[in-house]
């Protein structure tokens, strides 16, 4: 353990093995680091935050401050990151809050570029990337996998599926299901992330189905979408994608479905 003479660790803080606490960083008494943990400089970490082994923390980082919320007022929000994240220059991360169930998580893996926002009371799943900038309002639920480019923003109470790609500078103010490329001032999917599928291994049988579920579903006829995303769950029973991508449409929602561009787009 290393951990630099201009550093502050306040009593009550666990620190793993291996851990590095570089110059002016603040770390609070509520918080544990996991083993082989590195903080650069000037990291604060403060609140109810746990830390998972490996992870390397930039300059600037906020970790675990109390949620954005007027007049809040919850002093145990917790934030929970995953193994071998790496969060860049100038990464936030905020606690949950007291109406919100108490608790932000973020899986393992995961990489934010400089200055990317988690809210608090959200739930980020392992693998994803975050870009330059990139905002998630609170409630916000991300799926493993996912991508988001460079200053993209989600809205609170938003989903944003498994293996999905958001594009930069695009305002995710609905759902986002599973697998698809989203993009736009007002998102919209442009299709199904084509390049990300074949990079899983997918075989082409099991893209081919969740193409046709995709198209039946946002540009067929007949019924309701909810109707079209049962008949393609029925249709392709055997193929645990497109049960994820109709399971996430008929799921409750507080968000509207982001809907498909108009014929003429990449599907």
């Amino acid at each position: 353990m290393a951990i630099h003479p201009s550093a502050v660790v306040e009593d009550g803080a666990v620190l793993g093995a291996g851990a590095e606490i570089g110059p002016f960083c603040h770390i609070g008494p509520r918080v544990a680091l996991g083993d082989g943990v590195r903080l650069h400089s000037h990291v604060s970490i403060t609140g109810v935050t746990r830390l998972g082994a490996g992870c390397r923390v930039y300059p600037g980082a906020v970790l675990g401050g109390d949620g954005q919320i007027r007049n809040n007022d919850f002093a145990d929000g917790r934030l929970q990151i995953g193994a071998n994240c790496v969060l860049r220059e100038m990464v936030s991360m905020n606690a949950g809050s007291r109406k919100g169930g108490g608790v932000t998580t973020v899986g393992a893996r995961g990489y934010f570029m400089a200055n990317s926002h988690v809210g608090h009371d959200c739930h980020v799943g392992d693998d994803v990337t975050f870009a330059n900038s990139v905002a998630l309002g609170g409630h916000s639920e991300i799926g493993d996998g996912a991508i988001f480019g460079g200053l993209a923003a989600v809205q609170q109470f938003c989903r944003v599926g498994k293996g999905a790609m958001v594009g930069g500078l695009t305002g995710v103010n609905r759902d986002v299901i599973p697998y698809a490329m989203a993009f736009g001032d007002h998102v919209e999917l442009a299709g199904l992330n084509l390049i990300g599928l074949k990079r899983r291994g997918l075989s082409k049988d099991t893209i081919n189905a969740m193409r046709a579920t995709f198209r039946s579903v946002f540009y067929g006829s007949g019924g309701s979408i909810a109707d079209r995303a049962r008949a393609a769950r029925a249709q392709f029973a055997g193929v645990a994608e497109v049960a994820e991508i109709t399971d996430f449409i008929l799921a409750d929602s507080r968000q509207e479905l982001c809907l498909a561009r108009r014929r003429g787009a990449s599907e």
